[in-house]
């Protein structure tokens, strides 16, 4: 995401002396669409800061019930990756 809006903003200051109507256009409608990706980045940054804190809290006032889902889950996975292996080797 990052190296997209440097290269729109090369592309913004590669144009920036052409006076053209269509051309100024698509430079605002580039700008804004530049605004508004960094505000979506920006939320969902936020989001997943919020997650990984609501996370954290879970674990440390439930911690044996965090490890018993984590080995739930690893256990699950290593079956059905384990199923899989022995299907494909009939």
């Amino acid at each position: 995401m990052g190296t997209l809006a440097e290269e729109a903003r090369a592309l913004m200051a590669a144009t920036a002396n052409v006076a053209e109507e269509k051309v100024s256009q698509a430079r605002k409608r580039l700008a804004a669409a530049l605004e508004r990706g960094k505000e979506l980045c920006g939320q969902v940054r936020e989001k997943a800061v919020q997650g990984a804190k609501a996370a954290d809290q879970a674990v440390h006032e439930h911690p044996y019930q965090a490890i018993c889902v984590a080995f739930g889950v690893g256990a699950l996975i290593g079956y059905l990756a384990g199923r899989r292996c022995t299907c494909r080797r009939d």
